[in-house]
């Protein structure tokens, strides 16, 4: 017989099993195929372990990769939201918070308060810690997509303004991580592969 809260971990974990069917708009570089969620999380849990070297201000390396892997969880419920799809992104913070209230409440109720608490600070932005796992939430994308020749912006007609806005302030995060976005969005406008 399992034990309670065994099988409450184990059913989540089986829940969390979704996230590899949930598809964003990101292509994966080495296929004609896009990215799932799990690949995205797994990716920039990496990334935070690789570069944190880079934020302007100390970070919990360990407290950053858990937000990043458990920040997309919600789209099991929710769905992935283009961060460029402006009618979507009017409904996105309900559809999400109705999500982690059921998902999290999967957990054993410490890991659920834990989970939850870790994915509210993600979402508020607010910590040394969220700001640096944002940054890398939206960097991570930018490089596949740049490197993929923007396959993704061109397909839905992205502005060069659209993703600057949306990487206002990361200066203030990462002086590094700023200039590769400021490279990227140059030289894919450049390229035409973001719209002016």
């Amino acid at each position: 017989m399992i034990k309670d809260r065994l099988k409450k971990q184990l059913e989540f974990m089986i829940e969390l099993d979704k996230m590899k069917n949930l598809y964003r708009q990101t292509y994966v570089l080495h296929e004609d195929k896009k990215e799932n969620d799990a690949e995205h999380s797994w990716h920039i849990a990496l990334m935070a372990f690789l570069l944190e070297e880079y934020a302007n201000s100390p970070v919990n390396t360990l407290k950053v990769m858990k937000m990043l892997l458990i920040h997309d969880v919600v789209e099991i419920d929710a769905g992935d939201t283009y961060r460029y799809d402006a009618e979507g992104n009017k409904t996105k913070a309900e559809r999400e918070e109705k999500a982690a209230q059921r998902i999290f409440g999967l957990l054993p109720d410490d890991q659920k308060k834990e989970f939850y608490s870790l994915w509210r600070e993600f979402e508020n932005c607010e910590t040394n810690d969220a700001r640096f796992a944002s940054v890398l939430d939206r960097i991570q994308p930018m490089l596949l997509n740049y490197t993929k020749g923007g396959i993704s912006w061109q397909e839905h007609g992205v502005y060069s303004n659209q993703v600057k806005s949306i990487n206002i302030g990361t200066d203030e995060i990462s002086e590094s991580l700023a200039e590769v976005i400021k490279n990227i969005i140059d030289d894919a406008t450049d390229k035409g592969w973001l719209k002016i």
